[in-house]
């Protein structure tokens, strides 16, 4: 693994979300993670990039605790959560937007909503009133059902969903993902608004510039693991990078 910068956590600014050297896979013994580690910190946006099949969002959904770890560890604010369950993950202080399948297109924004915050037993109405204040296009449409939403209203409303158990990390599987780009603006900028709220952003992306444009840090997968790291800005600029993940050439000297 290689890093272009390191940053120590001391025990005060301990991750807010730690993940060490895990392993997983859908099939024991066939591991498509095969010992990634990254750490998230408070109010940090971190992006996970890397090729097709590096194992990006199945990383994600073993820190969700939708595909099950054979190795490695994963805390949350010092909290283990190897071995529980989804809901006791989401219960634990972590929010998860799927690519697909994240917003129920039948129901209202409203009742999406609710659904969100259905294991709130206090607080629902002044959730869903932050929800409307954070995402205020949803506001007028609360009665509508959610399939005749824009694609990038739908992610709205996905990330207002996720938001409703008021997570500690909000984690999300391409949010960019076939929206028009002034909309793939708007998403990252709410993301980064969340962010200075103090909710840690980790992201799958597949558009790796828009992703380091709008990051922290970020860490780059091949083959289920570490294979570079380091703050978004210096990957954005290292020539290296832009060759290999990012679809730029590295410009050649004079013959």
């Amino acid at each position: 693994m290689h890093s272009m910068a390191t940053s120590p956590f001391s025990a005060a600014t301990a991750p807010v979300l730690d993940v060490r050297q895990v392993v997983a896979g859908y099939v024991k013994g066939l591991p498509i993670v095969t010992g990634a580690s990254l750490h998230v910190g408070a109010g940090e946006v971190v992006s996970i990039l890397g090729p097709n099949g590096a194992g990006k969002s199945t990383l994600m959904k073993a820190i969700a605790g939708l595909v099950q770890c054979e190795s490695g560890s994963i805390g949350l604010r010092g909290r283990s959560l190897m071995g529980l369950q989804a809901d006791q993950i989401m219960q634990a202080g972590l929010g998860f937007v799927p690519q697909t399948g994240n917003v129920f297109t039948t129901l209202t924004i409203h009742e999406n909503l609710r659904v969100g915050g259905h294991l709130l037993r206090h607080d629902l109405a002044q959730r869903l009133e932050r929800a409307y204040a954070m995402f205020p296009a949803l506001a007028p449409k609360r009665r509508d059902k959610a399939r005749t939403l824009s694609g990038g209203q739908r992610q709205m409303l996905a990330v207002a969903r996720a938001l409703m158990t008021n997570p500690s990390v909000l984690m999300l599987d391409e949010p960019s993902a076939g929206l028009a780009p002034l909309m793939v603006e708007e998403v990252f900028e709410r993301l980064h608004a969340l962010a200075r709220e103090g909710v840690s952003v980790l992201m799958v992306e597949q558009n790796a510039k828009a992703a380091l444009r709008h990051s922290d840090r970020a860490y780059i997968l091949v083959e289920g693991r570490n294979h570079l790291e380091g703050p978004s800005a210096q990957l954005l600029q290292d020539a290296a990078v832009g060759a290999a993940f990012l679809g730029t050439r590295q410009r050649r000297g004079p013959a």
